[in-house]
């Protein structure tokens, strides 16, 4: 099992992700509504998934569902960037877009350079390119 074709963003507000994610940032999806019951986006690698947060709970345990928090979850997304300045870009995109940016670009500890914006349901993801960052035909980062 090393493979991850999906990953499902539980959200609060759909219409306000599906802006934010498709109208701010430029996911690609094939969907028009703006309220669909679950949005799925092409990407270049793992595809993007939202879904109503609370019918995900219901859906991993309908008895017993897991409880639904708000804050930092242990888990971040990840953007990794060509150029330092595409790090810059892609942050005034998130801004423009509605995100808070938590962490403004700069250099980090690695050599690289980063920075961190969250979503509408506080989902956290960094932006950061390295020096030593390699990609396949896919964009995907080669490790």
């Amino acid at each position: 099992m090393n493979r991850m074709n999906l990953i499902c963003l539980g959200v609060r507000d759909m219409e306000k992700s599906i802006r934010f994610y498709r109208d701010g940032l430029g996911f690609s999806t094939e969907e028009k509504s703006n309220n669909p019951e679950v949005i799925f986006f092409s990407t270049s690698g793992t595809k993007l998934e939202l879904y109503p947060i609370d019918l995900l709970a219901e859906d991993i345990d309908k008895d017993n569902p897991p409880e639904i928090c708000s804050g930092f979850g242990g888990i971040t997304l990840a953007y990794n960037a060509k150029t330092k300045e595409e790090v810059k870009e892609v942050i005034e995109l998130a801004r423009r877009a509605g995100a808070r940016i938590v962490k403004e670009p700069q250099n980090v500890f690695w050599g690289g350079y980063h920075a961190y914006f969250s979503d509408p349901d506080s989902y956290y993801w960094e932006v950061a390119w390295g020096p030593n960052f390699k990609f396949d035909d896919n964009d995907m980062l080669i490790f």
